[in-house]
C-alpha cells in the first residue's frame, strides 16, 4: 500500500512545472532546517568551518541559500525520474566542459564522471548517457519500496546503475574496459577498507580510493563534473573539468581538493548538511581527532 501511495504521489509531483517544484522545495528545506537540530547544526558546522565564509553576512547569505538549494535536490526529483527522458536532458542549457567528454571518448580509455553533492547530480549522468553508456554506482535506498522509483528514474537512455558492493565494483571495470563511462559520488563516506583520510576544507574527511584504483588500472580519463541549477526552475548548467591525477602522490587528497575547487565555484548549492566528517564503523579517526 505504501508503495502504491508514493508512486501515485510520485507522479502527480511530477506534473507540476520544475519551477513550482523548486518553488516548494525552497518550503521544505527551510522547514527541514527548522524541525531537525541535527540537521541544522551539521549544515551549520560544515559551512562555518570551511574557508568560504570570511565574514558573517557571507556566511548567512550562503547558509540561507544552501538551505534552499537542499530542499529544491529533493522536491525536483518526481520531475527529472518521471518526466520523459528527452524533455528532462532538454532542461540543460549548456554543458560548459562538454569538449573534455568529447576528448575522452576518442581516446578510448573511458570515462570516470566524478559528481559531487553539488547542484542536482541526478541530471548530470542522464545527460552523459544520451553520448555514451555509463554505469553509476549507487546505495540502495533503506525504504525498499524507493527502489523501483529510483532506479526507473535513474536508468534511461544508456545509464545503469550498479550496486555498491563487490559486483558492483566489477562492473565498473568490465565498463570502462569496454571504453564507456562510470559515475561515482566522490564526497561520499565510503565503508571501512574503502577509504583515506585526506583534508577536505581543512579537516579530515574519510574519502574513497576506488577512483584512484580504477584510473590507474584502466587509464580512463577523470572528469569532475556537477550541474548547476538555474534560478526559478530554468533548468540547469552543467560544468566539467578534467581531473589529471598523479599516482605517485594521494589520490584522495588530490580529488578532493578538486572538490573544493566545484565548490567554491558554486557554494550554495553544496549539500552541506551531508555527514562528509562522519567516521565510519570499524575505522580509526584521524590523528587529529580527539
Amino acid at each position: 500500500m505504501a508503495d502504491l501511495l508514493f508512486k501515485t504521489l510520485f507522479r502527480l509531483l511530477a506534473l507540476l512545472p520544475l519551477g513550482v517544484l523548486h518553488g516548494l522545495g525552497a518550503l521544505l528545506g527551510r522547514m527541514t532546517y527548522a524541525i531537525s537540530a541535527q540537521y541544522a547544526a551539521r549544515a551549520r558546522e560544515n559551512l562555518q568551518q570551511s574557508d568560504l565564509a570570511p565574514d558573517k553576512t557571507r556566511y548567512r547569505n550562503i547558509l540561507s541559500a544552501t538551505i534552499a538549494e537542499a530542499g529544491k535536490s529533493l522536491a525536483e526529483l518526481p520531475w527529472i525520474w518521471v518526466r520523459p527522458y528527452g524533455e528532462v536532458v532538454g532542461k540543460v542549457r549548456e554543458c560548459i566542459g562538454l569538449e573534455h567528454i568529447v576528448a575522452a571518448l576518442a581516446r578510448g580509455k573511458g570515462i570516470i564522471f566524478l559528481t559531487p553533492h553539488l547542484g542536482c547530480f541526478e541530471i548530470s549522468a542522464l545527460y552523459a548517457a544520451q553520448r555514451v553508456p555509463i554505469t553509476v554506482l549507487y546505495r540502495p535506498p533503506k525504504l525498499g519500496f524507493l527502489e523501483g522509483v529510483m532506479r526507473s528514474g535513474r536508468e534511461r537512455g544508456q545509464a545503469r546503475l550498479a550496486k555498491a558492493d563487490v559486483g558492483g565494483v566489477r562492473l565498473l571495470y568490465k565498463a570502462l574496459k569496454r571504453g564507456e563511462a562510470i559515475g561515482l559520488l566522490p564526497d561520499q563516506v565510503p565503508d571501512r577498507g574503502e577509504g583515506e583520510w585526506a583534508d577536505f576544507f581543512n579537516r579530515p574527511a574519510y574519502t574513497m580510493t576506488l577512483a584512484g584504483r580504477l584510473a590507474e588500472n584502466s587509464g580512463a580519463t577523470v572528469l569532475m563534473a556537477y550541474s548547476e541549477r538555474l534560478p526559478h526552475g530554468e533548468g540547469y548548467v552543467i560544468h566539467v573539468d578534467p581531473l589529471p591525477l598523479d599516482f605517485a602522490a594521494p589520490v584522495p587528497r588530490q580529488i578532493n581538493t578538486a572538490l573544493e575547487g566545484a565548490i567554491r565555484a558554486c557554494p550554495a548549492q553544496y549539500l552541506w548538511s551531508y555527514n562528509r566528517y562522519k567516521i565510519p564503523r570499524g575505522v580509526q579517526p584521524p590523528a587529529t581527532t580527539s
